[in-house]
């Protein structure tokens, strides 16, 4: 058997065996089977899809590529979350201190930024000294005083998803059901979580654009994780505009700030209680979503989630002094002013404004870019607000001038004013739980 068999047999419609997609998977990983070989494989997937029996040997497939957290000895419940991505999505930051002040242990593995969408290391990372590459023991010790750890993949922790993950990016591939499903859940056992809770987007700002794809994927990771033996809540959620008032990486790390102190915007303090009330009740500590919701806003109000949030940046080498003195200052001297061009009513384009952010140096075209801290959007109005011509609608940061002007005409076409207000979507579209 050679992986171009195993390419046109998927390219044809056919279902592969666990043997023929271990041939791909191990073969990538050892160097046997090339980069151009695995391309064509991920796009005879993307287009030909897996069935249920495919995903669930991928998954674990990937997840035994490497190794497993072992948290034994560690009381638990280990609960985690994920988001698919989105623009401004900075709950992550948020939801790991306020589910550990609650009771639960967050073992968090998480991502860089990934097309349009930001990545929760890099804003991390924004934040002077922070360190997102611990070691398994520093991983372990930081959960068990503290209630939760953020790290990122190590070179041992699932490769076969590593390397697929960053190729995905550069080949088209990243909007595939069953590939999104066994890379996140690949990750998210191999870290140890006996429970996991999905922010699945939806809409313009989301790799799923549509409800039926949203869904499709949160059926898929809930009955993958299902027969994997964990307990899942999928939540699909709205991402036709950016979460909150900010984009970038230090622009997020300020609001989600705003958010453990119990002011930050709306829209995100509404969707970090509503996954950390989900975390509380899968994970056994709570009866139902209003019990735990009271104790996620409890853990806020009496400043327990902040505490634990400083604890850990300097837990993670992070100095949180510095980042105090940064707050409201770390912007780019290179920016824009963003004006209403009529009267009316405000549209922000989530895809757009994230496209736009990768021309700032928030994310990547490349998974060799570099990203920077102090670039992004601060935008002082949200969809559907009546704004003026001329009224000021928000600052844009650049590394660059050139970054600037290769953003202009994305941002343009993302701020559109309208003689009627856009049509909204709730927040939290559906609830799936397995």
């Amino acid at each position: 058997m050679r992986a171009v068999d195993v390419i046109m047999k998927k390219r044809d419609g056919g279902e592969l065996s666990r043997e023929e997609i271990a041939l791909v998977v191990d073969g990538y990983v050892s160097g046997a089977v090339p980069d151009y070989q695995v391309s064509a494989w991920l796009m005879a997937v993307f287009f030909g899809g897996m069935t249920a029996r495919e995903t669930a040997d991928l998954t674990d497939l990937m997840l035994n590529s490497g190794s497993v957290m072992d948290l034994s000895g560690i009381a638990g419940p280990f609960v985690d979350k994920h988001s698919t991505g989105g623009v401004g999505d900075k709950v992550s930051l948020v939801l790991a201190p306020m589910a550990a002040a609650c009771g639960l242990k967050v073992p968090m593995m998480s991502g860089r930024a990934l097309g349009h969408t930001g990545g929760t290391l890099d804003k991390l990372e924004s934040i002077p000294g922070y360190r997102t590459s611990l070691t398994e023991a520093e991983f372990r010790a930081l959960i068990e005083r503290d209630g939760y750890a953020m790290t990122g993949q190590t070179a041992t922790t699932v490769p076969a998803d590593k390397k697929l993950y960053a190729l995905r990016d550069v080949t088209g591939t990243v909007e595939s059901v069953p590939l999104i499903t066994a890379s996140i859940l690949s990750k998210k056992v191999a870290e140890g979580a006996e429970a996991l809770v999905f922010d699945v987007k939806c809409g313009p700002g989301a790799f799923m654009k549509t409800i039926e794809g949203a869904e499709a994927l949160a059926q898929s990771l809930a009955r993958t994780g299902k027969a994997m033996g964990k307990k899942i809540v999928s939540v699909i959620t709205d991402m036709t505009e950016p979460l909150g008032f900010k984009v970038g990486n230090f622009l997020e790390v300020e609001e989600s700030l705003d958010c453990l102190e119990g002011r930050g915007p709306a829209d995100l303090m509404e969707l970090s209680y509503v996954l950390g009330a989900w975390m509380l009740v899968a994970g056994g500590l709570k009866k139902d979503s209003a019990e735990a919701r009271r104790g996620c806003e409890e853990a806020i109000s009496s400043g327990r989630a902040l505490e634990l949030f400083m604890k850990n940046v300097v837990g993670q080498g992070g100095d949180p002094d510095r980042m105090l003195q940064l707050r409201g200052k770390a912007r780019s001297r290179h920016s824009l002013e963003l004006k209403a061009k009529a009267e009316g009513f405000l549209s922000i384009d989530a895809y757009k404004i994230g496209l736009a952010g990768v021309r700032l140096g928030v994310g990547r075209d490349k998974t060799s870019d570099p990203v920077f801290p102090d670039v992004g959007f601060e935008f002082f109005r949200k969809s559907g607000a009546r704004v003026a011509a001329g009224e000021r609608l928000g600052l844009m940061y650049g590394k660059d001038e050139a970054s600037l002007e290769a953003a202009r005409s994305l941002v343009e076409e993302a701020l559109s004013v309208c003689s009627e207000p856009p049509e909204r979507r709730p927040l939290v579209i559906k609830e799936i739980i397995a």
